[in-house]
């Protein structure tokens, strides 16, 4: 009788326990998409640049020949020629490091040294070989948003 009993407890606590587990993982309706809300009910800007919603500068913000990093958005806005906005990734594709900086047409990285072209984000100085993912902005007036 004491086999039975372990083998009970056993098979209940493995039992209870894949309950939990399955509990845990709840059901989904097939939306994976959230945004949370600030305390006005708001998206936060984080959510709302994610998708397409909150505005990264105003164009006097982007020099000419040089360009802004937004690190918390992961992008950085570059006005190559005047009147002309481009975005890229804020991240180098050397070794992960964010960029730093825009200056004379080229976004930097620090940690190796890699250039990247503010035109076209391709690689203008290694030791990077693969040129920074361009990103999709809208220039509305004096407004840049993500699109």
């Amino acid at each position: 009788m004491t086999d039975t009993t372990r083998r009970t407890v056993i098979f209940g606590a493995g039992g209870a326990g894949l309950a939990v587990a399955l509990s845990a993982c709840g059901a989904s309706d097939g939306d994976d998409t959230t945004a949370s809300a600030g305390q006005d009910g708001s998206q936060s800007d984080q959510s709302q640049a994610a998708q397409g919603g909150g505005e990264l500068a105003k164009t006097a913000d982007i020099p000419e020949g040089g360009g802004k990093v937004f690190k918390d958005k992961d992008v950085v806005v570059t006005q190559p020629a005047s009147g002309e906005f481009k975005a890229f990734s804020a991240t180098c594709t050397h070794q992960g490091c964010p960029v730093a900086s825009v200056s004379n047409n080229e976004i930097v990285c620090p940690c190796h040294g890699s250039k990247f072209s503010a035109k076209d984000g391709s690689v203008t100085n290694g030791p990077a070989t693969k040129p920074l993912a361009e990103k999709k902005i809208t220039v509305s007036g004096d407004s840049i948003t993500l699109a």
